[in-house]
C-alpha cells in the first residue's frame, strides 16, 4: 500500500506573500513532515508499570507538556498517562514486548495525521493570529493542545532559536490548516519545501 501525503494536491514549491526583498531567514519556511510512524499509547489506570520505567528508543517518557527526543524519535506528553510517540522507525515489535495490551492501549495513527512545521522569525506571530495559546511561554522542547482557527492541533516546539515549531492536526483538516497557515504567512512572506 502506498502512503499519499494528506497536503498531495495543495502544497506547491516557491516563495509567495510579501517576500521580495527580504533575506532568506526573515520568510518563514513551510514544509510537511511525512514518511513518519505516529503512535498513541495510554497506560491503563490498572497498570503495574511506573512511567518513569517506560522507555521507547532509549528514550524515557516525558513529564506534563514535555518532550523527549533523540534524532530519529520524539515523544510528546498528550495527557495523563497519555503519550504520541513520532519516529522514523517502526516499534510494533517492541510495543508487542514491552508494552502489554492488559497494561497498555498502543494505537498506530499515522495515517490520520497531518504534520506542517513552521521555522522563521515571524512563526510566533503567525501562531499568534490563529491560536488562544501563549506561545511565548513555550520553551524548547515542550508541546501543547490547542485550536488554530477552530482547528485541534498539537503544537511541538522543536527549537526555540529558530522558532521551528510542528503542527500535528487530523488527516481531514490537513487542507484547511494549510490554508489557514499559509494565509496567515502571506503578511511576512513565506516559501514552501
Amino acid at each position: 500500500m502506498k502512503n499519499i501525503s494528506p497536503l498531495n494536491r495543495i502544497l506547491l514549491e516557491g516563495k509567495y506573500g510579501n517576500f521580495e526583498n527580504k533575506k532568506d531567514n526573515q520568510i518563514i519556511k513551510i514544509k510537511e513532515i511525512k514518511n513518519f510512524y505516529i503512535y498513541q499509547i495510554v497506560k491503563f489506570k490498572t497498570s503495574k508499570k511506573n512511567n518513569n520505567d517506560l522507555k521507547i528508543d532509549n528514550l524515557n517518557f516525558p513529564d506534563v507538556l514535555k518532550v523527549n527526543s533523540n534524532s530519529d524519535t520524539r515523544i510528546l506528553w498528550m495527557a495523563p498517562s497519555n503519550w504520541l510517540v513520532i519516529s522514523i522507525k517502526n516499534f510494533n515489535s517492541e510495543f508487542n514486548q514491552n508494552f502489554p495490551n492488559n497494561e497498555f492501549a498502543v494505537t498506530d495513527i499515522s495515517h490520520s495525521r497531518s504534520i506542517i512545521e513552521l521555522e522563521g522569525e515571524n512563526v510566533k506571530e503567525v501562531i499568534k493570529k490563529g491560536s488562544p495559546f501563549n506561545i511565548e511561554e513555550m520553551k524548547q522542547n515542550s508541546c501543547c493542545n490547542t485550536i488554530y482557527n477552530g482547528i485541534t492541533i498539537t503544537m511541538d516546539n522543536l527549537e526555540y532559536e529558530t522558532n521551528k515549531i510542528r503542527l500535528l492536526s487530523l488527516r481531514s483538516f490537513g487542507e484547511s490548516l494549510y490554508h489557514s497557515i499559509t494565509d496567515s504567512c502571506l503578511e511576512f512572506g513565506f516559501r514552501s519545501d
